[in-house]
């Protein structure tokens, strides 16, 4: 069965080939991360200013909303909130709605040439710009969006941000098959097996003929059971040692003290043996 390509195709994601690894934060992750928040304060900086001429034209004076109040309003990557967006949109008309549409698809394929360029930071950038005119009520374009914008991010190693925007993507567009990979694929190099198994497995559900997401769900569940039993031995042996410690100025240990269950009721019964004393 070839893998399904579903409509998200017509939205033009930035990645046609296979998403880009995940690798452990780096010093050049670090820096990135550095120049992505530098994008963001540009990005926040530039629209401050746009607002207040907007709104001086518009209302034939100064904004009551000082810049503080606006910057509170601003999510971390530089884009308008959705109630922000929202409010700008109220006195735009239908025709004014679509060309911010057109302008922000536009974009969309001006950050999928950078990203397709190795510039994944002037990638980020672009789709951040499209985001604050992409209308609310277009889902699956602004969905799209954030998944590329994750896509960028997953470029520059910055992984805990691209699973935000790989978060918000889903949440516009649940069916977003390479969202839900991308954030699979973060979660993994997160190790947050779990949460990946659980993208992997609702992949599959939209997708039974995805590769990756049905070998996923045969490779993943012996790795976690391998970490609950690593984590279960750590846990037993610092409660050991917790134990003895409280128990010593008893002449006491936590081999004094045998824990048998009982095979019918499954309840357990803790026997003392004072021969076991060391």
């Amino acid at each position: 069965m070839t893998e399904k390509t579903s409509s998200e195709d017509e939205f033009h994601d930035a990645l046609s080939e296979p998403n880009p690894s995940v690798e452990k934060v780096s010093t050049t992750a670090s820096e990135n991360e550095k120049l992505i928040e530098d994008i963001i304060k540009k990005n926040s900086d530039l629209r401050l200013d746009a607002d207040d001429d907007d709104e001086e034209g518009a209302a034939g004076g100064k904004s009551d909303v000082d810049d503080d109040d606006k910057k509170e309003i601003l999510q971390p990557d530089g884009e308008l909130s959705i109630e922000e967006l929202q409010e700008q949109e109220k006195g735009l008309s239908s025709e004014a709605l679509e060309a911010n549409k057109e302008k922000a698809a536009k974009l969309k394929l001006e950050g999928n040439e950078f990203f397709k360029n190795e510039e994944a930071l002037r990638a980020v950038e672009v789709y951040t710009e499209a985001l604050n005119i992409c209308p609310s009520a277009n889902s699956k374009e602004r969905a799209v969006l954030f998944g590329n914008r994750a896509a960028a991010k997953m470029k520059l190693s910055s992984n805990k941000s691209a699973i935000d925007d790989c978060t918000k993507a889903i949440e516009l567009y649940p069916e977003y098959v390479r969202a839900l990979l991308r954030r699979a694929k973060l979660y993994e190099g997160e190790d947050r097996l779990d949460e990946a198994l659980t993208d992997y497995k609702s992949v599959y559900e939209i997708d039974p003929g995805q590769r990756e997401a049905r070998e996923a769900k045969m490779r993943l569940p012996p790795l976690i059971n391998e970490r609950n039993e690593k984590l279960k031995t750590e846990m037993m042996s610092s409660l050991k040692d917790l134990g003895n410690m409280i128990l010593k100025p008893f002449g006491l240990s936590t081999a004094n003290f045998q824990m048998q269950q009982d095979p019918n009721s499954g309840s357990y019964s803790i026997n003392f043996n004072q021969k076991n004393n060391s």
